[in-house]
């Protein structure tokens, strides 16, 4: 197993030379990511050099229209589809919105679709508000002691149902879902698969191809870059859902979920995420950008268990999810006996950044009994993070709690 240069990708990220960043441990990556040198270097060339309408007939707009298609090939190539199967938007929230309302034409009352209760809010709401058009909605429901979604409650769930939706993994669960299994099921009993992945993309872009889902959807401030959405859409189910950008682009796949006109300087820089996948590989010896998932996985899992041997011997404190590193994101949501945003500001002071509150995921905390007004205290990391911040993380738990 490839050992990570924690240096080399420390090197990677400008926040950790800032002096008022260099000397905090950051642990609130689930709500976005420090951004990476390449990203924040082609978003400076496009505002500097490029910041024109792309595409025209002469070298500034055809630079910048060459980038935002870069991106786009790129992304794709990475993740295992096709190329104008990747669509960008504001926000995985905004992208959810849009397609919910191409869904929404395309399916009749009384079909059914499949949501779950583990969800964040922006893959369940959308879905959820369909019942309005007279769609049946079902819930598959979590554990509500561990937070589990258990696959074997699909079959009834899934007969006659046309769509299914879920999370890779759970903003304050973070159980990794076997998107795979789950895939194939709902495709054999008919139905098509939307699966929210931004709380998964952080720890290593999936091979989307491979997961056999028809729609996933990921937020790239959350993956080290811009303040997008991106989402893949599949041809034979993006092209049956009706159009949703103008009339005239129903032709081009990667414009039927883009309404309003794209942010094309955030959609150049998104290429930086490519750039720093492959350099990380490149790094280390690994071939293709795909082969830094395994590398920041790997270092994320070693980082995950000594936490979780921490948080295990704590009775004041319940962890949501599992306490197994190999089955869960580096997103530990923690009830605690208090505030968890009170516990947040605690750490806050010595040199910890986490937050506490709901994080837009209150169905889940409901489910399994948080009260919401205090809320969980949530600390997240990614493969970044080193050894020392973790120590630093566990003598501050000890202080606070």
């Amino acid at each position: 197993m490839t050992k990570l240069d924690l240096d080399f990708v420390r090197s990677q990220f400008p926040a950790f030379s800032e002096p008022g960043l260099s000397n905090q441990s950051f642990f609130e990556n689930a709500g976005g990511s420090y951004a990476c040198a390449p990203v924040i270097d082609r978003l400076t060339r496009f505002y500097r050099q490029r910041k024109v309408q792309p595409y025209g007939p002469y070298p500034a707009a055809q630079a910048g229209g060459a980038e935002m298609d870069e991106a786009r090939s790129r992304l794709a190539a990475l993740m295992g589809v096709k190329t104008h199967e990747v669509s960008f938007g504001p926000s995985t929230s905004a992208n959810a919105f849009v397609l919910a309302n191409a869904v929404r034409k395309w399916l009749q009352p009384g079909e059914v679709i499949v949501v779950t209760n583990q969800d964040h809010e922006a893959n369940s709401g959308v879905w959820r508000r369909l019942a309005d058009e007279g769609i049946v909605v079902r819930e598959w429901c979590v554990d509500p002691e561990t937070g589990h979604l258990d696959p074997a409650d699909l079959e009834d769930l899934l007969d006659g149902a046309r769509l299914l939706c879920f999370p890779h993994c759970s903003n304050v669960v973070a159980e990794i879902n076997d998107v795979t299994a789950i895939s194939a099921r709902a495709h054999a009993a008919g139905a098509f698969v939307i699966v929210d992945g931004v709380s998964y993309a952080p720890h290593g872009l999936p091979d989307v191809g491979a997961l056999g889902c028809d729609v996933y959807m990921f937020s790239a401030y959350k993956v080290y870059g811009p303040h997008q959405g991106i989402m893949v859409v599949r041809e034979d189910f993006g092209m049956t859902l009706p159009n949703q950008g103008h009339y005239f682009n129903g032709d081009s796949l990667y414009k039927r979920f883009t309404p309003a006109g794209p942010d094309h300087a955030q959609i150049a820089a998104s290429a930086g995420m490519v750039d720093y996948f492959d350099a990380l590989a490149t790094h280390h010896g690994l071939a293709g950008g795909a082969a830094a998932h395994d590398l920041m996985r790997n270092h994320e899992i070693a980082l995950m268990q000594p936490l979780l041997d921490y948080l295990g011997g704590l009775n004041s404190v319940r962890l949501l999810g599992p306490n197994t590193a190999v089955d869960r994101a580096p997103t530990f949501a923690l009830e605690l006996a208090g505030s968890g945003e009170e516990a947040s500001e605690k750490l806050g002071k010595l040199g910890i950044n986490c937050w506490g509150g709901d994080f837009y995921a209150v169905r889940p905390l409901q489910a399994m009994g948080v009260d919401l007004d205090k809320g969980v205290l949530r600390v997240s990391f990614v493969h970044y993070t080193s050894a020392e911040d973790i120590q630093k993380l566990i003598e501050g738990l000890d202080q606070v709690l």
